[in-house]
């Protein structure tokens, strides 16, 4: 595990359930940490399943200046807009998907080049490029059906963000993977990389930084293969892991 005087060059961070609040806020002390690690010229980067649109004005607001890594690692981007590296889904795939949740009746959410699809389909799946498809039940039933029907598409690499969610992207997408091009790219190690979050498609982040960290509501398997577990998305759980392994 990286001690706190091994320094850290990058902190990659997970939004909902762990930068985020409940009420998708970023709090004040989380924010100062952040401006602090910044001053340091510490690479702050973003890394999440959600798509660009939603996650750039957070960045904007944070004065991040580096990079971000969104739809589970399905592309990565510069802060000003230049896109670095994409993964996309096969399209006939992507409808099929949609078509077995429409069976199975449960909400979906797919994420294109251009925005994203909340519980609706285009007219034309093959007038986008698709990175990402999720769906959420809180019947487990359904769910457990959903992965099941998922898992058979070995295509696909399945993780979740909620206990209730499943979400797909190409096979060997991951936060990690898209680390490891940006590490590359800065000249670091994984060693030199502080990853925070909450959930499975956190796990790989987690686990191949040189500190991975938990966040107090972060699902059991997250807490288990972390270096530290802080506190909750809502008690200034990244603030308080910045300021014991990087201030």
């Amino acid at each position: 595990m990286t001690e706190k005087n091994q320094a850290i060059k990058l902190i990659a961070l997970d939004m909902d359930g762990t930068l985020l609040t409940t009420d998708h806020e970023v709090s004040q002390r989380t924010k100062d940490a952040i401006a602090k690690a910044l001053s340091k010229d510490i690479h702050v980067v973003l890394s999440t399943g959600r798509g660009f649109r939603s996650c750039y004005p957070h960045a904007e607001e944070l004065k991040l200046q580096s990079y971000l890594v969104t739809a589970n690692g399905g592309e990565v981007w510069t802060v000003k807009k230049e896109l670095l590296d994409q993964h996309l889904m096969e399209t006939e795939v992507i409808e099929k998907l949609w078509n077995i949740g429409k069976e199975v009746g449960v909400y979906m959410w797919m994420i294109s080049t251009d925005g994203v699809f909340q519980n609706e389909a285009p007219d034309n799946f093959y007038d986008y490029q698709w990175l990402k498809f999720g769906c959420q039940s809180e019947d487990q039933d359904k769910l457990d059906k959903m992965v099941k029907e998922l898992s058979y598409y070995e295509e696909l690499e399945l993780t979740n963000s909620l206990p209730i969610n499943v979400e797909a992207n190409p096979k060997g997408v991951s936060k990690a993977k898209a680390l490891h091009f940006l590490c590359g790219k800065i000249g670091i190690t994984m060693d030199e990389v502080m990853a925070c979050g909450d959930s499975l498609n956190d796990i790989k982040m987690i686990q191949e930084a040189g500190i991975g960290v938990a966040m107090g509501n972060a699902q059991e398997a997250i807490k288990n293969v972390a270096n530290h577990i802080t506190d909750t998305n809502d008690n200034d759980g990244v603030a308080k892991a910045i300021e014991k392994f990087v201030l």
